[in-house]
């Protein structure tokens, strides 16, 4: 079996890479609309019986003027999967519970109606198999056609120079994923996403590595600049209600059926990291 752990160090090093780059966007923003807001890192520490390293991240949270709330998180964590729960994870299960994990973690909610929430999540685990997932999705409360052909654009050209097929598969896998049985509705417009990526040999971790590479050097390109297209657009009380109302939503899916956050609860991770992708006020009627 292939030993991981160089692997996981290198993905490791570009998620907080990628970290770094964003957060220094979004503060840049918010200096541009005469905030002091900044990023604050609390550092975490995975806990887990008979296991000497299990590893841990940093989450990062700002409040601002235009970002009501973003956070930003990076963990890198190992160990063994309860037996009851490693057979629902590729590769896992209750003989072999053992896995590693890093990735990073990205959700905001803005302060502005028109400007749209986002996620974004990449990440690398290794069980008896190793493979990257993850994706970004646009989250607008009012949705503009131009914002949305722009944000696919992006995850297109992220897409296109891997494999001329991914964009439409991971389209389709986005608008399957990030929907809302209960409701009838979609969390949002969509995006891309994708999962267990699987890496063979050095070869196949350094292509798909690649790929997972320009979703994050994509996502940089593209949303900051729809968030400087909207932030100064006027909003009234009814385009605010009409947020709240879609942040509701958005919390609904995130507790009741995304995986991200099964995973981190299953797998004692740091509860504030895990439950910062809920927005700071929502409504439900």
């Amino acid at each position: 079996m292939t030993d991981w752990t160089e692997h996981t160090g290198r993905a490791k090093a570009w998620f907080e890479s990628l970290r770094d780059s964003i957060c220094a966007e979004f503060e840049a923003i918010e200096r541009e609309a005469g905030s002091d807001a900044a990023f604050q890192y609390t550092a975490w520490n995975r806990e887990e019986s008979g296991n000497p390293d299990p590893g841990g991240g940093v989450q990062g949270l700002m409040k601002g003027k235009v970002f009501e709330k973003v956070g930003v998180n990076v963990s890198t964590v190992r160990g063994n999967f309860a037996k009851e729960f490693a057979g629902n994870i590729n590769g896992a299960s209750a003989d072999n519970p053992g896995f590693s994990a890093t990735g990073i973690s990205l959700v905001a909610h803005m302060a502005n109606p028109h400007v749209p929430a986002v996620h974004m999540n990449t990440r690398f685990l290794t069980t008896t198999k190793a493979w990257f997932g993850g994706g970004a999705d646009l989250n607008p409360p009012l949705p503009y056609e131009e914002d949305t052909q722009a944000f696919h654009a992006a995850m297109q050209a992220a897409c296109d120079p891997h494999d001329p097929t991914y964009y439409e598969r991971y389209k389709k896998w986005a608008d399957d994923y990030f929907y809302i049985p209960h409701r009838q509705v979609h969390r949002g417009v969509g995006g891309i996403f994708c999962d267990h990526l699987e890496c063979a040999d050095d070869a196949g971790w350094a292509a798909n590595f690649e790929f997972i590479k320009d979703i994050g050097k994509q996502f940089l390109a593209a949303f900051p600049a729809i968030v400087r297209k909207r932030m100064h657009t006027p909003f009234d009380a009814a385009d605010e209600a009409q947020m709240f109302e879609y942040r509701g939503r958005y919390a609904e899916f995130n507790l009741v059926y995304d995986r991200g956050t099964i995973f981190g609860l299953k797998t004692g991770g740091n509860i504030d990291a895990i439950l910062m992708s809920l927005p700071p006020r929502a409504t439900w009627s």
